[in-house]
């Protein structure tokens, strides 16, 4: 580590400001006064419930800038040196996405200002990396702004924190000369839509995306591990007739692990797809002929579309399902309406560790819980949250976990089972048992389950959806509840979009052969055919109705279900990685639109299904996997 110049200022000192008046604040931990920063959640610096960063780390000052200067954002990434690997910057005005280049430090590309200067992991940025913001080109140096460096006051009106050497190569490139001895520059982030001299994205070692499992040597010495004075544990206790994350007693002491490598590359991934799929969802909504492909009774075509034109980042969480092996990191789909599985990931995984002494890495869902907590916490809701849920144990414990979240960010709740407890008052208005009017909704039912209603109702209508308001003596249906104005609904109505396989061929068009993409279509082409392919229900769930083939024409697995009427769509078969007896499918949930931690769904088939167990996943160092 170097010696700073003079002494720190106090954590949060304004130290200056650099072009644009964008702040430059002391990020001296030593100095932090815990009585303002109690929670890892303080730490967080959002504006406009726009995420930049940790305070006051040089990735959150690089966002920033970005953000009040020139609009745009780039993921969240797991270290500052991840920057390098990302190839969008997302505009908040519209969420488009801008191509991001990446030059190395040495190339043909000269820097220029306004350009993300990023080093690698190393000397006096062990671990993290380091990002700075490139203010100024000279002829023989750059100017650059930076957080969490040196810890010092500028020169009043000096807006740069350190100047670097930039020399010419003898191959005309262009190098600058790293400001310590033992860092390495990786090279500069340009916006351009230029790929010349620009750097392919990086990967890491394939081999370190295969999964492993392993056992404990001894089972769980306490049979009642969970703590059934808790809502959530006690849910879950009721739901699976004991303690355990699995009905096969063959199966209690195993669990999965992944590499640190794996989980950033997961981290990338999820960052990155949930913005893919918001640009696929924006071209879908702003073309009808795409829109004829979803399936979404016309009738609620005008309030799909208000429904992202005024609530596009009101989404709380969604998953994703993937296939992870040494060839690669492939997303199967995205369950951006009422996800699952928050429960078992976020608590009960952990649970297990502590109960049978599991010291092997790190809990993969060990920040779902916090993250999910501060989703809600900087979602602008306001006043209470009625949790609306089918009269089901699964949805009782997941119910009960989103009502924790919910109340640690503050928000009163109310859980409804079933729809039987709601009602009409005098004014038409949906009250529950108290008498309370429902105002704001987070459900476990799908979208998909609604608009089974209004097929039934309004085939041939196209003024308006069948929503009434009934007599006290007439029921409350879902569709009264749901798709009310004057309530607000988590996930929004246009989550609908990105959760329908519809939008599988539509990102393909969009971004063809992108590494984390499989090829999808909505018609069974020739490509496909000769890969192999699976065939599935654009809105089906669970696994429901879905057919692998592979190249011969032999069918490697099909399930049966409700939505065999359903339209569909072929995606490239890439079938999930055999480890021991077990097919592994690897999810992620998104939080926010950031990543919040991962889980495994395990089967003896090649289709994951509602019935499919879901086993603890760790997280281990490269070298001990």
């Amino acid at each position: 580590m170097h010696k700073l110049q003079f002494p720190a200022e106090p954590f949060g000192t304004l130290l200056g400001h650099a072009p644009g008046g964008v702040a430059i604040y002391s990020s001296d931990y030593d100095s932090v006064d815990r009585s303002q920063y109690i929670n890892h959640s303080d730490f967080r610096s959002y504006i406009n419930n726009e995420y930049m960063g940790y305070k006051w780390q040089c990735v959150e000052f690089a966002r920033r800038w970005l953000y009040l200067n020139r609009g745009l954002v780039f993921t969240d990434v797991p270290m500052a040196y991840d920057i390098f690997a990302i190839r969008h910057y997302r505009r908040v005005e519209d969420d488009a996405l801008l191509p991001l280049q990446a030059f190395a430090n040495g190339g043909l590309r000269a820097p220029e200002a306004g350009a993300l200067l990023i080093w690698a992991a190393g000397g006096e940025f062990d671990v993290t990396g380091h990002v700075a913001v490139i203010t100024e080109v000279l002829a023989d140096k750059v100017r650059i702004a930076e957080q969490n460096v040196e810890h010092n006051k500028l020169p009043l009106g000096q807006q740069w924190c350190r100047e670097l050497k930039l020399e010419r190569t003898l191959t005309d490139g262009y190098r600058i000369i790293e400001g310590y001895p033992d860092t390495q520059i990786l090279g500069w982030m340009i916006q351009t839509e230029d790929t010349t001299h620009a750097e392919p994205a990086q990967w890491v070692n394939p081999t370190l995306f295969d999964i492993n499992s392993r056992e404990m040597p001894q089972p769980i010495a306490n049979a009642h591990w969970l703590n059934e004075q808790a809502p959530v544990q006690a849910a879950f206790v009721h739901a699976m007739n004991g303690h355990c994350l699995t009905n096969n007693e063959a199966e209690q002491r195993r669990y999965f692990r992944m590499s640190a490598s794996a989980e950033r590359e997961l981290i990338r991934a999820t960052n990155e797809l949930h913005l893919m799929y918001l640009h696929a969802t924006e071209v879908v909504l702003r073309d009808d002929t795409l829109l004829e492909h979803f399936n979404i009774p016309k009738v609620l075509w005008p309030r799909l579309k208000r429904s992202w034109q005024t609530r596009r980042h009101q989404m709380i969480s969604g998953r994703f399902d993937f296939c992870m092996t040494a060839k690669g990191l492939k997303v199967y789909e995205y369950n951006a309406d009422s996800a699952s599985c928050h429960t078992e990931a976020g608590l009960i995984q952990g649970l297990w560790a502590e109960a049978i002494g599991c010291r092997d890495g790190e809990d993969a869902g060990a920040d779902l819980l916090s993250s999910m907590t501060e989703t809600w916490r900087h979602s602008g809701v306001t006043g209470r949250v009625h949790i609306l849920q089918d009269d089901d144990k699964e949805e009782d414990y997941h119910a009960q976990f989103m009502q924790l979240a919910m109340h640690n960010a503050g928000i009163e709740t109310r859980i409804i089972r079933g729809l039987g407890g709601l009602h009409w008052n005098a004014n038409g208005e949906v009250v529950d048992a108290e008498g309370d009017v429902i105002s704001c909704v987070w459900k476990t039912w799908a979208w998909e389950t609604a608009l089974d209603h209004i097929r039934d109702e309004c085939e041939n209508e196209l003024n308006a959806p069948p929503i009434r308001t009934g007599a006290a003596d007439e029921p409350v249906r879902l569709i009264d509840v749901l798709l009310r104005p004057e309530v607000q609904v988590y996930e929004p109505l246009w989550t609908l979009i990105p959760s329908n396989k519809a939008i599988l061929p539509v990102l393909w068009s969009l971004f063809p052969n992108h590494r984390y993409l499989l090829n999808s279509s909505f018609e069974l082409s020739d490509e496909l055919i000769a890969h192999g392919y699976v065939r599935k229900p654009i809105a089906g769930r669970c696994g429901d109705n879905v057919s692998l083939v592979d190249k011969h024409d032999s069918v490697l697995g099909e399930t049966s279900g409700r939505f065999a009427e359903q339209n569909v769509i072929y995606q490239e078969l890439w079938r999930l990685p055999q480890i021991g007896s077990y097919r592994v499918q690897m999810c992620t949930f998104a939080l926010g639109g950031s990543y919040g931690g991962s889980c495994v769904r395990i089967d003896d088939s090649l289709i994951i299904t509602t019935d499919s167990d879901l086993l603890p996943l760790r997280v281990v160092d490269d070298d001990k996997l």
